[in-house]
């Protein structure tokens, strides 16, 4: 309320920057006869620049006065016109209208222009404002002012703009956010390649097909983990475990491989079973969980592990790019690891061995055919398989960072699962397909669990852009 001989100016102030440190541009007057449209379109009464703000809708929202008389007060409410991206008052989705108080902050999507609502005295005089606003009805539920009221006319539906028949021009930014451009480069790019690697000797057909693959289901991943990795950090820790593996050495091994199969293979009841030797199911399952599912996850965690110790030299903002601070740290980093082990594994030992076995029996194209039938199931199906073990893992790698005190049991916990899984996938191979169903199943709701768990704790939770598109 204000002094009697007062009289209240209200204003839409355009603001730029975040936090406390908002710079002001323009100031909008609203009169009390007139109500304001904000958009892109021409038509708007406050018309916002349609390349600047692409977030905008053509007729975003609207500021519409609550008068019947110019000689009394006048209150504003703000209402959405059914944008595509939302108007946020104070940081909360608006629905319907709402009424406006001094100092309310009005964001027209969620990270698109911003403006303050405002009320300038022309008299000095003390004003007092409600602190908070109470729900209105819906737009179409308000009554229409008898006198002093001029709404804005409706916007011409024949009304045709340059960017509706040249939409490329006005998308700009939204390609790359919003329209998966860049995997659709990738996409061309590798169709190409396949393309031009058809009869190309050294297998390099496969290789394109398996690494464009291999791009699409950890892409996958790692839109749902919704954190932001840098992109050379993911390529560095896939390609240390195929370096440990061996990798651009013709045949599989390395010092720390051979101590790895030595301690679990050789010291520790894991190892494997030959074609030929006939064992059990429980006996097969030891030795898979020690030479198969200890084994391998350790070694795949090793870029994890790797990267938190980088991560805890390096300063700010370094830090947190690079190391492990928290769960989705881990399952990017661990994820990313199987794919370097699932690539070389495949390329360098299952292909070869069932190329090299019908070439003998069927010639050349038969054994290639064959190889690429088997890559594509061994690619594709390590999100639910090597990914979804080691990206498991990889959160209670992050846990165990979040939670120092508790550390070794969360490792622990961990890292017997994601063993146990793994071995469970390996010994029920040898029985039927339907239990394999079961477990790669069971495995991928294991990742999946860890990754909306992950989100949830994450620190970084606001800035998750899985989480801001799921709503949750």
């Amino acid at each position: 309320m204000t002094g009697k001989n007062a009289r209240q100016k209200a204003i839409l102030r355009q603001v730029t920057g975040t936090g406390a440190a908002f710079v002001s541009e323009v100031q909008h007057l609203l009169l009390p006869t007139q109500e304001v449209v904000i958009g892109r379109d021409p038509s708007c009464q406050l018309v916002l620049d349609a390349m600047m703000y692409r977030m905008v809708s053509r007729r975003h929202a609207v500021v519409r006065p609550l008068s019947s008389s110019p000689d009394t007060e006048c209150s504003w409410v703000i209402c959405d016109l059914n944008s595509a991206n939302g108007t946020y008052l104070n940081g909360q989705r608006l629905q319907g209208c709402q009424q406006l108080m001094s100092g309310d902050r009005i964001t027209l999507g969620q990270d698109g222009p911003q403006f303050f609502f405002e009320y300038e005295l022309n008299s000095q005089t003390t004003v007092v404002f409600q602190t908070s606003a109470s729900p209105l009805p819906p737009a179409n539920q308000y009554q229409s002012p008898t006198t002093h009221y001029n709404p804005s006319p409706p916007p011409n539906q024949d009304y045709l703009s340059f960017t509706q028949l040249f939409p490329i021009i006005s998308t700009g930014k939204d390609l790359t956010r919003k329209a998966y451009l860049i995997p659709g480069i990738i996409t061309v790019v590798f169709v190409v390649l396949m393309f031009a690697t058809v009869g190309q000797p050294n297998n390099m057909n496969q290789k394109v097909v398996a690494t464009y693959i291999a791009f699409i289901a950890y892409y996958f991943i790692y839109q749902l983990c919704g954190k932001q990795k840098p992109w050379w950090v993911l390529m560095i820790s896939a390609l240390t475990t195929a370096q440990v593996l061996g990798y651009p050495l013709k045949n599989l091994g390395t010092p720390i491989l051979d101590l790895f199969i030595f301690v679990f293979r050789g010291i520790l009841p894991g190892n494997l079973p030959t074609e030929q030797e006939s064992v059990t199911f429980t006996e097969l399952l030891v030795r898979m969980f020690f030479g198969a599912g200890l084994m391998e996850e350790l070694l795949k965690a090793i870029p994890i592990f790797g990267a938190y110790f980088i991560g805890k030299i390096l300063p700010s903002p370094w830090r947190e790019r690079v190391g492990v601070s928290e769960p989705l740290d881990g399952i990017l980093l661990g994820t990313a690891s199987a794919v370097g082990f699932t690539m070389t594994e495949t390329l360098r030992q299952y292909v070869p061995q069932i190329t090299q076995t019908f070439l003998e029996e069927s010639g050349q194209d038969a054994g290639q055919l064959v190889g690429l039938q088997l890559l594509i199931p061994r690619i594709l199906g390590s999100v639910a398989g090597h990914m979804a073990y080691s990206g498991y893992f990889g959160y209670f790698i992050g846990l165990a960072v979040l939670k120092p005190s508790k550390s070794w049991q969360i490792l622990l916990v961990g890292y017997l699962t994601a063993s146990g899984l793994h071995a469970l996938w390996n010994a029920t191979g040898v029985l039927n397909g339907f239990l394999l169903v079961v477990v790669g199943v069971l495995s991928y709701a294991f990742l999946m669990a860890a990754i909306l768990k992950a989100r949830a704790l994450s620190p970084t939770r606001s800035q998750n852009f899985a989480t801001r598109f799921l709503g949750k």
